[in-house]
């Protein structure tokens, strides 16, 4: 039934199931904390299977979504979903009512459902987790190089980027990057584009004793977490696990998450003879996940030099740096300004650089001590869901205070 008395918010998300988006997640159970009636349509998907759920006061309306394949794979994905969210979001209006329509790119399209609701007094708030032109590069290749009908839909990845925050009243963005390209880019007021840093909670980045079962015997680990895609450069921690095997033969690697890349880089670490020392878990609890991390002598993220990931903050860096454990990763712009000194920062896209890093810290256990203190220290006075958090909220109390004029047309 409607609620009449707490102000509504509906967030659309396409690209993860709730809770698995963590950050999603995270925005609507502090909301639903903070006195707001919170509605969220997103995909269903493993472990996230009921159409309809509530869970921790947070009403979750779920469709069903075929996983994309190349381009009119994608195009097939994005019309999908945008016609599931319009018809979800009649249910939502006439079950529960709402104030604002919170989209989660990607894509850059779901400001068409708010516009349907924009003559019932709706606005549109634009919640920026990835650059879509950039992603559309690091999927498909440079697009200046790419035939007519992919540099068209490239275009059009720029357009609806541009629709987006002309349509929205305000916008949330991760970092201080994707501010800049909020306002240059977009054409957004300064003041209405608000920083909100994806920072992990400390209650559930629990510090607990390791599992040195999981190392199969080897006295090293290094771990990883993150979704298992073609752009997260996984290619390159394989890569050094060769080298390192090679040269040492004392590492093992724990690879923890699951994504539409994991049959492939199974099968070639297969293929480089890296099965004694290399798991993929695939998609697991956060109980296994802590009991991985946990257990990591260091963590990594292999995320490549590219436009889009030099612009974005990955929250693995962080969910490390909550667990106290040294970070060695390629140097980029966001990364770098996320774990300052508690990451080694390998040369851009090389794997013997990343190995050669990583057995550094292995033969330094001081150093790792120092750079896992400094990041946890980082975490827990600045980075933190508890203290980032606070920008979602400041954010909220001015627009219903009519702060931002809501006036995007």
């Amino acid at each position: 039934m409607k609620n009449e008395t707490k102000k509504g918010i509906l967030i659309i998300v396409e690209n993860l199931p709730v809770p698995f988006d963590t950050r999603v997640w995270q925005e609507a159970t502090t909301l639903v904390a903070n006195g707001y009636d919170v509605s969220v349509i997103c995909p269903t998907g493993k472990g996230a299977t009921s159409y309809r759920e509530e869970l921790e006061g947070v009403h979750i309306y779920r469709h069903d979504l075929p996983e994309a394949d190349g381009v009119a794979g994608y195009a097939k994905e994005y019309l999908g979903a945008l016609r599931a969210q319009r018809n979800l979001a009649e249910v939502v209006w006439k079950e529960r009512g709402f104030d604002v329509i919170h989209g989660c790119n990607p894509p850059d399209d779901i400001y068409m459902v708010a516009k349907k609701f924009r003559k019932r007094g709706v606005d549109y708030v634009f919640d920026h987790h990835d650059i879509c032109p950039e992603l559309f590069d690091a999927k498909f290749g440079d697009h200046k190089n790419l035939g007519l009908i992919k540099r068209l839909l490239y275009k059009t990845q720029t357009y609806l980027e541009r629709k987006t925050y002309e349509n929205a009243a305000f916008a949330f963005v991760t970092n201080e990057s994707y501010r800049k390209i909020a306002i240059e880019r977009g054409g957004m007021d300064s003041d209405k584009v608000i920083v909100l840093r994806s920072g992990p909670k400390l209650e559930r980045m629990r510090i607990q004793p390791g599992d040195d079962t999981i190392k199969r015997g080897k006295p090293y680990m290094v771990g990883y977490l993150g979704v298992i895609g073609e752009q997260e450069g996984i290619e390159y921690l394989l890569e050094a696990a060769k080298i390192l095997k090679e040269s040492r033969g004392d590492v093992f690697w724990g690879i923890v998450g699951g994504g539409p890349h994991l049959g492939v880089l199974r099968n070639m670490a297969h293929e480089m003879d890296l099965d004694d020392c290399v798991e993929f878990t695939g998609r697991v609890s956060d109980e296994e996940l802590l009991r991985y991390l946990n257990t990591a002598d260091v963590c990594v993220n292999s995320d490549e030099y590219n436009p889009m990931n030099d612009k974005s903050t990955m929250n693995k860096i962080l969910e490390y740096m909550a667990l106290g454990k040294p970070i060695v990763q390629f140097d980029l712009t966001e990364g770098r300004y996320s774990a300052q000194d508690a990451s080694l920062y390998a040369e851009r896209n090389n794997a013997k650089s990343m190995a050669d890093k990583i057995s550094s810290l292995l033969d330094n256990p001081e150093q790792c001590r120092a750079m896992g203190e400094y990041g946890r220290s980082r975490v827990i006075n600045e980075l933190s869901w508890e203290h980032t958090s606070e920008a979602l909220l400041d954010g909220y109390t001015r627009y219903f205070a009519g702060e931002f004029n809501n006036d995007a047309s």
